[in-house]
């Protein structure tokens, strides 16, 4: 019972408290607003029980899985854009699983509801596109009819053509009227979205007469409760519109709902009204919400406005103190001009000193972008130059092979050439190339083997034998601090299984004092001398 008389007693409530204007009202919303961390931390344990719950779930269940996933992104739906994408995904990736084609419709649907709400029209008929509304159950093809209505709907507000614009307000009453018809009679459903079917033929004005019967007759949510009021409140102008909004935000606001613009419209009726203050504060909180949400839309609609707002709020307060200090001139006149300059001279030494720390800033970055291209620079001079001296010997070894080897083909000594090529020996000439790679490297990370131990426990850390320079293990780490981090690539220089790379990697990491993540970047650390 209590649902059904709680909109009357809520607007009994402010008009006594507002009398004849609107401060009581706003007043309670701002009360509400201070609690609202209350009711958003409600919503988060919610959350985290069917997190919880998910994570508890048979890996096998999978129906069980998808129902949570569900009611996850019901949840966040409304709540914050990211985490519904995330759910729809995983809604998507289940009933693929399944091979539950409904299910992967109306995962498809839901992925459209919250695209939409960011103005992502394209990503969204590419959703509608893969749904065949014909085996779909009754609830999911509500949802898709909805969802196409609003869709259509939205491109028609969205496109300026008058031509595509009446083609889209057609589409989108064709979809509604499918809606209706579908949605149970007397229900929620279809008591809205009669009341979004234009009340004159041609017109893209509302039936409110329903919007009232459901506020004012219907057991509602509160989120339902909060939807309703905001679009009522579109109907009328003044202190009623006001009440609605209020209502509204109340309602979102005690619903952990973000996605929503009944503050936005408060924030901009008052400055309608000349509230600059009210409604700096109230489009402080929009914002707030919309980037709470992540609605890009949203964000936008607001930035268009807030500047307005926030500079007219910075006049006000610029006006209030010169009145202030006319008012006090006549006694004080030196000591304001005093306090004046002072202000004056702190504030400009305050941008003086952001400005000096944005340039302290830029220059530490600059200074390490000089010390890393230096390490670059001189890494490519060192490699470039011995390597350069290593094809050299290696093209007049293969200049004299070539002479001997024509010598001895003219003087049909062929088995002599066999012999000649036999001399190659692959092997001492890798492990020659690896001798360079390393000499070189040690060149200009003398202290690498030093750093590279100091991040092993002792008993784990790297003895090198009386003949090596570096080992495998370590030769894989000095290719991955010159920058060569692939897997494949360093497989393919070492002449080892990518297998192999990524298992000596693994056994260092495992071994050192520090996480994987924390263990390369102390790698890169590492500095040429």
């Amino acid at each position: 019972m209590m649902n059904f008389i709680y909109p009357f007693l809520l607007l009994i409530s402010l008009t006594v408290r507002g009398g004849n204007g609107n401060e009581g009202l706003l007043v309670q919303l701002k009360g509400e607003l201070a609690k609202k961390s209350v009711y958003d931390n409600r919503k988060e344990s919610i959350i985290t029980a069917l997190k919880s719950e998910l994570e508890r779930c048979a890996a096998t269940d999978l129906h069980r899985k998808y129902q949570l996933c569900d009611r996850l992104f019901e949840e966040y739906k409304s709540y914050q854009y990211d985490s519904a994408y995330v759910y729809t995904q995983k809604m998507i990736a289940l009933s693929q699983a399944m091979h539950d084609l409904p299910k992967q419709y109306e995962s498809k649907i839901k992925l459209g509801i919250i695209l939409i709400s960011s103005g992502m029209f394209i990503e969204t008929r590419e959703c509608l596109n893969q749904v065949d509304p014909k085996i779909l159950n009754r609830k999911s093809k509500l949802l898709y009819y909805r969802l196409k209505c609003v869709f259509y709907s939205e491109l028609a507000n969205y496109n300026n053509d008058k031509h595509y614009t009446a083609h889209y307000r057609e589409e989108s009453l064709k979809y509604l009227d499918s809606a209706i018809a579908l949605a149970e009679k007397g229900s929620f459903e279809q008591i809205m979205y009669k009341a979004e079917v234009p009340d004159t033929v041609g017109q893209n004005t509302r039936n409110y007469k329903y919007y009232e019967q459901l506020l004012y007759h219907h057991k509602l949510t509160q989120h339902q409760r909060a939807m309703i009021a905001a679009a009522l409140s579109d109907h009328y102008e003044g202190a009623e519109r006001m009440k609605l909004l209020c209502i509204a935000a109340i309602n979102d606001i005690r619903s952990s709902t973000k996605e929503t613009l009944a503050v936005y419209k408060i924030g901009r009726n008052l400055f309608k009204n000349g509230d600059v203050k009210g409604a700096y504060f109230f489009m402080q909180e929009a914002l707030s919400n919309a980037q709470f949400y992540g609605s890009r839309l949203h964000k936008m609609e607001i930035a268009s406005v807030l500047p307005d707002i926030a500079a007219n709020n910075i006049l006000m307060s610029e006006n209030e103190k010169n009145k202030f200090i006319i008012y006090l001139l006549s006694s004080l006149i030196v000591v304001l001009i005093i306090s004046l300059i002072s202000f004056i001279v702190f504030i400009q030494l305050k941008r003086l000193r952001v400005k000096e720390r944005i340039i302290a800033e830029k220059n530490s970055q600059l200074e390490k972008i000089n010390i890393r291209l230096s390490e670059d620079a001189r890494i490519k001079e060192e490699y470039i130059g011995s390597f350069f001296n290593i094809f050299s010997e290696y093209i007049l070894k293969l200049e004299k092979l070539k002479r001997n080897a024509e010598r001895k083909i003219k003087n049909e000594q062929y088995e002599d050439v066999v012999a000649l090529l036999n001399q190659i020996n692959i092997k001492q000439e890798r492990d020659q190339l690896f001798r360079t790679f390393d000499r070189v490297f040690l060149k200009l990370f003398p202290n690498f083997i030093t750093a590279f131990n100091a991040l092993l426990k002792p008993e784990d850390q790297i003895q090198l034998r009386s003949n090596e320079v570096l080992n495998a293990h370590l030769r894989i780490f000095a290719l991955i601090r010159l920058g060569i981090t692939d897997n494949e690539t360093i497989a393919k220089i070492l002449e080892y299984s990518v297998n192999t790379v990524y298992t000596y990697k693994f056994r260092i990491k495992t071994k050192a004092l520090v996480s994987p993540d924390e263990f390369d970047n102390r790698i890169m650390d590492i500095k040429v001398e």
